[in-house]
């Protein structure tokens, strides 16, 4: 912390004054202790340690100013952790830099009604002067140490927050993966989406601790982190993704986003998560697809591009249920695929009436959640189609 402003050398104190405050530490600590018990809500509800330590800052800042004023010729004031010594680590302990700033301004307040009645009269006004003067360098010194605490904390923050990411995606044993979940302050048990975009320019701390505000405000857990070219986000017991898409879709780099859900815990979200990053990879297939798209939506372009939990879905699924249901289901949809989707042409291939083509593709659509009739969807299930038979 580089040292705080010089007083102008106007500013002097005799030195029959000096002496008094010196002499009248103890009794003007009483009298801030009591002014804050009176005047601070807060103050009486912290435990008694917690009040202790308050009273330790209130009492080395008095001896401080004493201290200071006698050292004049420096001019400067010494570093907040010299003056209040572990203070002010066991006061971001105890209370927020709002009260903390409220704590330096009632115990002014009390110098100020206790003080002047002290020193000679002759003094009061630079006495005066020089406890605000004082006390104003004291409250940037402390909301210094505030700010780079809250800096250093964010910056831990992220790192563990990586590290949560990549032992998702490497799939790590659950149990560490809870135990980082932990780490980083986690609590949805279930409910987890996994988004995956293309990472901004200016991928930095501000920008992730912004994303992440932004993430809370629908979600009540966001995890965000940056792999290489990519920004990955976990986000915990979200009340509304649609909404939350369209205040976070704009933060993302150009290219698709894709995200996948699953109702495990984040221990468990492996599968969740490799299917959002191999739909990331095959995104760019489906010329078509919306913004954002799900993993489970790409489920042919992840295929093609070696996904084998793609195609273990796109068997398990489609195919294999068409094949147990029997009726001709899977000897109609290929039909029907291969007949370049004409009823009229599936009908005589299978020497059928076109209803019954009718009946077998809504059956198809039942069983599956694929329409056939859809260009989409009949691609979707002509890609399961070839796999189930393939693998």
């Amino acid at each position: 912390m580089s040292p705080a402003p010089q007083l102008p050398p106007a500013v002097h104190v005799s030195e029959e004054a000096l002496q008094v405050l010196k002499s009248h530490s103890g009794s003007l600590t009483n009298a801030v202790n009591a002014h804050l018990e009176s005047t601070l809500s807060w103050y009486k509800q912290l435990s008694t340690d917690e009040r202790a330590s308050l009273r330790l800052i209130a009492q080395r800042g008095i001896q401080g100013l004493a201290n200071w004023l006698e050292h004049s010729e420096a001019r400067s004031l010494p570093l907040v952790n010299e003056l209040l010594g572990p203070a002010p680590t066991e006061l971001m302990r105890t209370i927020s830099l709002q009260r903390a700033l409220q704590l330096i301004r009632t115990i002014v307040e009390a110098v100020e009604q206790r003080l002047p009645g002290l020193v000679p009269e002759s003094d009061q006004r630079v006495m005066l002067e020089a406890v605000l003067r004082y006390s104003r360098e004291v409250a940037f010194a402390i909301a210094d140490v505030y700010a780079r605490a809250a800096e250093s904390r964010g910056a831990w923050d992220s790192r563990l927050e990586a590290l949560l990411v990549d032992a998702v995606l490497r799939g790590e044993p659950e149990e560490q993966i809870a135990s980082r979940a932990a780490a980083v302050g986690w609590n949805s048990s279930t409910s987890v989406v996994v988004v995956v975009g293309a990472a901004p320019d200016q991928a930095d701390a501000v920008f992730m601790s912004h994303l992440r505000r932004q993430c809370v405000r629908f979600a009540s857990d966001a995890v965000v982190g940056v792999q290489g070219d990519r920004l990955v986000l976990f986000l915990g017991g979200v009340t509304d993704l649609k909404d939350g898409f369209e205040r976070i879709l704009s933060r993302f780099g150009p290219g698709h986003v894709v995200y996948s859900q699953t109702e495990g815990t984040i221990a468990q979200a492996h599968r969740c998560a490799q299917a959002a990053y191999s739909g990331y990879t095959a995104a760019d297939a489906w010329t078509e697809a919306p913004q954002p798209v799900a993993a489970e939506d790409l489920l042919p372009e992840r295929a093609l591009a070696g996904d084998a939990t793609a195609k273990e879905s796109l068997r398990g699924a489609i195919f294999a249920p068409l094949q147990e249901a029997g009726n001709g289901l899977l000897e109609t949809a290929t039909a029907y695929i291969n007949g370049g989707h004409s009823l009229e042409a599936t009908a005589r291939g299978l020497f059928v009436h076109p209803n019954t083509v009718r009946y077998r593709l809504r059956r198809i659509c039942d069983i599956t959640g694929w329409d056939p009739m859809l260009p989409r969807d009949a691609y979707v299930l002509q890609t399961a189609l070839a796999v189930g038979r393939l693998f």
